[in-house]
């Protein structure tokens, strides 16, 4: 299976925006040597903005060429669409509740089979997650240090489609998000642009 392994401050420093959701992400990007001093055109803004959501959401070109298929072929606007669509997904609901600290840990959790959906252990990170639906980490998983800390801790802002139980070591998908709910810097008419052309 690939998956991005690039590094990801120096990403984050090029893209302007803290992707990875590191604080220290963003420490040197004030640095003289980091100054952009060319105009971008506007390919270039177009093809900034597909790339931050493949760094936000941990995609492959080719899983974004798809997501954004099935997004055009939907009822409404097509770039929020895409964005809600990604949101969805198993992996990153994994990271949104708070059981990893990066998108890449909470894809590997859920392909170690760390996490289950209503119950049943689920090991595709890509899989589309249903409103209304539990999502949880399984028994064996809860007493693991790192993942009750990632949990347990206050560094993540409440989203309101959400509903964290941290008794339960779980929460719920209560609602499907709404584009201006989502903590994400993109510009969703420059993406449906570039894959438009």
């Amino acid at each position: 299976m690939a998956t991005r392994r690039g590094p990801r401050f120096k990403e984050c420093r090029r893209l302007g925006v803290n992707v990875c959701g590191n604080p220290k992400a963003m420490k040197r990007a004030g640095d003289p040597a980091f100054k952009k001093t060319k105009k971008v055109s506007e390919y270039g803004l177009q093809l900034m903005e597909k790339q931050k959501v493949k760094a936000y959401y941990g995609l492959l070109e080719k899983q974004l060429r798809r997501c954004f298929a099935i997004a055009a072929k939907s009822e409404g606007k097509t770039g929020a669409i895409l964005i809600v669509n990604l949101e969805c997904r198993l992996d990153n609901l994994v990271y949104r509740i708070g059981f990893a600290n990066s998108i890449r840990m909470a894809r590997q959790m859920v392909t170690h089979g760390h996490v289950m959906v209503n119950g049943k252990k689920e090991t595709i990170p890509s899989m589309t997650v249903k409103v209304g639906s539990e999502i949880s980490l399984c028994e064996k998983s809860r007493k693991n240090d790192q993942f009750k800390a990632c949990f347990l801790s206050d560094n993540k802002a409440p989203l309101p489609y959400l509903e964290r139980d941290e008794a339960n070591f779980s929460a719920k998908l209560v609602s499907l998000p709404q584009r201006e709910e989502i903590p994400v810097q993109i510009n969703d008419q420059l993406v449906v642009e570039f894959y438009s052309k």
